[in-house]
């Protein structure tokens, strides 16, 4: 395959750059057929679209199968690394979703360049890279700094997602999680569970079910849900190792 093939995406293109957000908004990328996108009008649509976040979608199975579940809402996908975004275009116009889009860029330093207060119904962080080293734990995506501007960004029934597979970095998620002044635990008393039924799972959270890691699923919003007492709690180890 030629190097032009190679990145040729079948079909419309979902990728969007920062700069047409910021000038355009959410409303007008997805009803635009600009640079081939194709347009997202479904019948019945609701004055306020339903929107939904996924920061670092990977190899994106978790998005694409939330998407194709839900026609109706519109899935936005933030990814760090440039090849994934496009190998995720490339899945996207394969499978003819036109109700996501895809940004290439760091979420921490746009989240509140992309969205507009209370405008997210959801968003979804699994299984981020966890920067196991001390010296790089300032790399890791959940600090307080970034909660907080995520909270903004939610809706006032919104909810945020958060998986790991890191038992020291879980022990920070809760730590800097719990501390949200705009967030309360939804699984409370238990900080998270290692188990979600109905959850679409990541390649990567099959692989580390196949190698016996311990799960963590922690989930924020306005207030704890009823269910959450029937949830089990998982627990985390404590020390450095996985």
């Amino acid at each position: 395959m030629g190097r032009s093939l190679k990145y040729e995406i079948p079909g419309v293109d979902p990728r969007v750059p920062l700069s047409d957000v910021a000038e355009k908004g959410w409303t007008s990328v997805f009803a635009s057929t600009a640079s081939g996108r194709a347009p997202f009008q479904p019948d019945g649509l609701e004055e306020k679209p339903r929107r939904v976040l996924e920061i670092g979608f990977g190899r994106g199975e978790f998005l694409l199968a939330m998407a194709a579940r839900e026609p109706e809402v519109q899935f936005i996908g933030i990814e760090v690394s440039w090849k994934r975004t496009l190998k995720m275009a490339r899945k996207v116009a394969r499978a003819k979703l036109e109700n996501v889009r895809l940004v290439d860029d760091r979420a921490e330093h746009s989240i509140q360049a992309l969205f507009e207060p209370e405008s997210l119904e959801a968003i979804w962080i699994n299984f981020t890279d966890p920067w196991p080293k001390t010296r790089h734990a300032h790399r890791r995506l959940i600090q307080s700094g970034f909660v907080g501007d995520a909270a903004v960004a939610l809706e006032s029934s919104g909810k945020l997602f958060v998986a790991t597979d890191d038992v020291p970095y879980a022990h920070q998620i809760d730590e800097v999680l719990s501390g949200a002044a705009r967030l309360q635990n939804l699984y409370a008393p238990c900080p998270f569970v290692s188990e979600v039924r109905g959850r679409a799972r990541t390649g990567y959270e099959d692989q580390w079910r196949s190698e016996g890691r311990p799960l963590h699923f922690f989930a924020y919003g306005p207030s704890p849900h009823s269910h959450a007492g029937r949830a089990t709690c998982g627990r985390a180890k404590r020390g450095g190792a996985k």
